[in-house]
């Protein structure tokens, strides 16, 4: 599934649109701690989380990630959308649980084979 079609179909909020809205979702990750994601995500792939931390950005550049939901209407340092923009993330909030998120993405078929 393509990126601009998850973001239609969970209405998402684009802090930083993606620069390919195109692309290619390979599948999905969700965790909070950082070490997690750095560790087990993989490129393509979206990561779902409740972190707004700047770091968030820094970690789904590194591993290349085709972008990071911030689920739970959790707040969002100004520092992360500036570091996600400057790093090429793509970055979207919604007021979905992560849950809910994540099931809404399995149901859409990211992440299944």
């Amino acid at each position: 599934m393509k990126l601009d079609e998850i973001v239609q179909a969970l209405q998402l909020t684009a802090l930083v649109p993606a620069t390919v809205p195109s692309v290619e979702v390979s599948g999905g990750y969700a965790s909070d701690l950082l070490s997690n994601a750095m560790g087990q995500a993989a490129p393509g792939q979206i990561w779902v989380t409740m972190q707004g931390h700047p770091n968030v950005a820094a970690v789904a550049s590194l591993l290349n990630l085709a972008g990071v939901i911030i689920a739970g209407g959790a707040s969002v340092a100004p520092e992360t959308a500036q570091k996600a923009q400057a790093n090429g993330v793509a970055l979207f909030t919604t007021r979905l649980p992560a849950y809910e998120v994540c099931g809404r993405l399995y149901a859409l078929g990211v992440g299944k084979p």
